[in-house]
């Protein structure tokens, strides 16, 4: 298969240098009445038939803007601009006598305040986009956002889930890759789910989902969700804020902060985000133990309660500076910082075959821990003509500093209540990682709709763990090495990739192909107990990607595409750690540091029909397969990540969006999967063969002047999660939106899981000698209050429209 990727590759490029048809373009400029020039202006390319878009650009520097390899078609140009009336181009056509139109200038007429604040007022985004290659949720649409943290508007985002523990999948894949502004946070697992935590939903403008991502992103992760922060597309000074409150069993508030200032050539903006979070989760867990002849030997009740208190601040700060018309240099400074206290608690009971009680266990758990995060980017993009030809650049570097403190307490009591032992403990967990990270990517246009990009990358992760473990006896404190643990790994990948794009009438191609090596180092620092371990991996790859898409109409109403992509799935850095640590006393869990990466390869079929129908059908093939296994050992479960199984998903994804009527609008997404996994964990087997289904509604209702409220629904069957398979779930979601100010202001109420039904029921597959049932709620049903207000003045139209490029695709790995 590699091979004949490569040789499809290799002719579909060479077509690209041999093509010479001339290109087909409509330019111009825009001023307005005192003769200045407009840069920013959006400029809408329409077909002259039907209105329907076709492209769209925002004016340079110079107010000038240009439509290249465009087809033989009549068009018209729609332009708006702030303080200036919207402008509609008469019919221009592009036929062989005609291929290139250089227009005059455009004149644009002031705007009156009245009909500038019905602009507005009415200006209301879709809430989702779909596209073939991806989905755009814009989240200003979603009323509730401004009540809830980023992690909460995943949950809620079409064809995106979140497990009870924070990780994220989309359409049914996990793995998935997390960005910010295109950008990897190099997080995954618990400290993922804390930082998007720390993202009040205030800060975000929208969400961009892509299952196949091409050969230019990195090849790490199922999928890709790509996170963008608010930044205003006008000039002047601008400004958002969003304060937002909800109520659960306990309180929580997230509230956001958005600036932006531009003039002349510096552009300014800043995000500020604080979130204040208290919530519970409560597991009951019943676990049984058998002997050799699959007799009942003991059972053990297990209830565990975790209370957490967090504060998050988080800053965005950056600087756009247009040194030239065609070179624009970039600098942002991301800080990220949070406070957590969590209070834990544990009860047992131990039950013997006769289901008479034999011991009674209990045990606390205090730990507080400080987050301090910096990222520093330094971006270029400079333009080498006007027909898109463009070179950018940019370096980061990320530290993530976490110090942490758990003090922990475990008793166990006779039958009577009579004391019999009791350990105290002390772990303190202080962390660094350093990440360092460059880029450079190169996009040329060809002729005849055509168009090459190539790009090199390297990255260097530099992780420090340290785990010390004190015994406690009174107000002494004693190291025991023989439970303490300092890994240290350090991680480089290189990689370069090139991909090309063409346009026929009605056919489109995209073949990429992007390579990776990757080497690792990681080391167990030992002491006069434990003895010290390092391993080495290195690997290399080569990832394709292949997308093909027919119209099947000339009007691109009905879409059909095909996609081939290869991906890779590296183990997080924590997984690797072997350090055995304590949840509770029938509860252990330990890295691997035998871990090899996962690898997937998937084929998809893609039918699109306007906004109204979107399906894929792919298949997913999984080799090396990890996940958290779990061995008995006496009464005590011992998790640790293990290579175990090789499988595969068939996945029938099927989005629907209609509007009933005017003010009724439906997004409903349905996804039929079956999914096996096969491989032996421990002296087990593991065979698993699984049907899911999963069905979204979303009504969103325009009830009156200024009054809109969404109802939406959410229903997940029969899940697996390494060998605890979840039983079906569903819940309810209502928010209430009025606009005040003129439409710059409003007030909003949401009401989450109406009827706490978002409740994890679990049960075990393929344990040696044992098996278990859990329960997990969490504070799910909540009562939201929101205030938003737009502010500031729109002096000008900006002078360019932001671009942001950072690393884009690394994997979150930091667990």
């Amino acid at each position: 298969m590699k091979t004949i990727i490569t040789s499809l590759l290799i002719l579909f490029l060479t077509k690209f240098v041999v093509a010479q048809t001339t290109d087909k373009t409509i330019s111009g400029t825009i001023k307005d009445t005192r003769n200045e020039v407009l840069p920013g202006t959006t400029v809408r390319l329409l077909q002259a038939i039907d209105s329907t878009l076709i492209k769209g650009e925002i004016t340079d520097v110079n107010g000038s803007f240009q439509f290249n390899n465009l087809e033989n078609n009549t068009y018209l140009l729609a332009i708006t601009a702030v303080g200036q009336k919207p402008f509609t181009s008469v019919p221009l056509t592009i036929d062989s006598v005609h291929s290139m139109i250089s227009l005059p200038v455009i004149i644009l007429l002031p705007a009156k305040s009245v009909e500038l604040n019905e602009v507005t007022v009415k200006a209301k985004k879709p809430l989702i986009v779909q596209e073939i290659d991806k989905t755009t949720v814009n989240v200003e649409a979603m009323i509730s956002s401004a009540t809830s943290n980023t992690l909460e508007i995943l949950e809620k985002t079409p064809g995106v889930s979140v497990s009870s523990n924070g990780d994220v999948s989309l359409n049914g894949r996990g793995g998935v890759l997390v960005l910010i502004d295109g950008r990897s946070t190099y997080m995954s697992g618990a400290d993922l789910a804390a930082y998007l935590k720390s993202l009040p939903g205030g800060m975000l403008e929208k969400i961009e989902l892509m299952d196949n991502p091409p050969a230019k992103y990195d090849a790490a992760g199922n999928a890709i969700i790509n996170i963008r922060l608010k930044k205003n597309r006008v000039g002047g000074f601008t400004g958002n804020v969003a304060a937002g409150i909800s109520i659960g069993r306990y309180v929580r508030s997230n509230d956001a902060l958005n600036l932006n200032y531009n003039y002349k050539k510096v552009n300014l903006f800043a995000n500020l985000g604080y979130g204040f979070e208290k919530n519970y989760s409560l597991d009951k867990y019943d676990r049984r133990f058998y002997d050799t002849s699959n007799e009942l030997t003991s059972t053990v009740n297990l209830v565990n309660k975790l209370i957490n208190t967090n504060n998050f601040l988080s800053a965005n700060f950056g600087l756009d500076f247009t040194a030239t018309a065609k070179t624009t240099l970039g600098v942002i400074v991301n800080l990220n910082g949070g406070n957590r206290n969590g209070n834990f608690n544990y009860t047992s009971r131990n039950f013997n075959a006769a289901h008479e009680l034999d011991a009674i266990g209990s045990g606390s758990t205090e730990s507080t821990d400080k987050r301090n995060n910096t990222g520093i980017n330094l971006n270029l993009l400079h333009k080498l003509n006007t027909t898109g030809r463009e070179f950018s650049a940019d370096v980061n570097y990320l530290k993530y500093n976490t110090s942490a403190n758990q003090i922990l307490q475990n008793s166990t009591f006779l039958p009577d209540g009579l004391l019999n032992n009791r350990n105290d403990f002390l772990y303190e967990i202080p962390s660094d990682i350093n990440i360092y990270t460059a880029k450079a990517d190169y996009v040329h246009p060809l002729k005849n709709k055509a168009k090459m990009e190539a790009g090199i990358k390297t990255s260097m992760v530099d992780n420090d763990f340290v785990f010390n473990y004190f015994d406690e006896n009174g107000n002494s404190q004693t190291i025991d090495n023989s439970k303490s643990n300092h890994f240290k790994y350090k991680e480089n990948v290189n990689a370069a990739y090139v991909n090309g794009q063409k346009t026929w009438k009605r056919f489109g191609a995209q073949l990429g192909v992007r390579f990776e090596n990757t080497h690792a180092r990681g080391r167990q620092l030992g002491n006069e107990i434990v003895e010290e371990m390092t391993f080495t991996k290195n690997y290399s790859g080569l990832f394709p990607s292949i997308f093909l898409n027919y119209k099947l109409d000339d009007k691109g109403i009905n879409t059909f595409g095909i996609m081939a992509v290869r991906r890779i799935n590296r183990p997080n850095y924590q997984l690797l750690n072997p350090f055995i640590f304590f949840k509770d006393q029938y509860s252990y869990s330990s890295g691997n540091p035998g871990l090899t990466p996962q690898y997937q390869n998937r084929v998809e079929l893609k039918y699109q029909h306007k906004q109204f129908l979107n399906m894929g059908l792919s298949y997913n093939e999984f080799s090396d397969l990890f996940f958290q296994t779990t061995q008995t050992v006496d009464s005590i479960f011992i998790s640790r990540p293990e290579n175990i199984a090789k499988g595969y998903m068939v996945l029938l994804n099927t989005t629907v969006s209609v509007s009933p009527t005017k003010w009724w609008y439906i997004n409903t997404t349905l996804r039929l999967s079956h999914i096996t996994t096969q491989g032996k964990i421990y002296t087990e087997n593991l065979d698993i063969a699984l049907n899911m289904a999963r069905f979204e509604m979303n009504n969103y209702l325009t009830l009156g002047k200024n009054w809109n409220a969404e109802l939406g629904g959410y229903y997940a069957s029969t899940d697996i999660t390494g060998q605890a398979i979840t039983g079906g779930m569903y819940r309810v979601n209502a928010s209430v939106q009025k606009k005040i100010m003129n439409g710059k202001g409003s007030i909003r109420i949401s009401a989450e899981d109406v009827f706490h039904s978002w409740v994890y029921h679990n049960r075990s597959v393929s344990l040696k000698q044992s098996d278990f049932t859990q329960i997990t709620k969490t504070d799910t049903p909540r009562i939201g209050f929101a205030f938003t207000y737009r502010f500031g003045k729109d002096t000008f139209a900006r002078k360019r429209k932001y671009n942001n490029n950072g690393t884009d695709d690394e994997k979150e790995r930091v667990n």
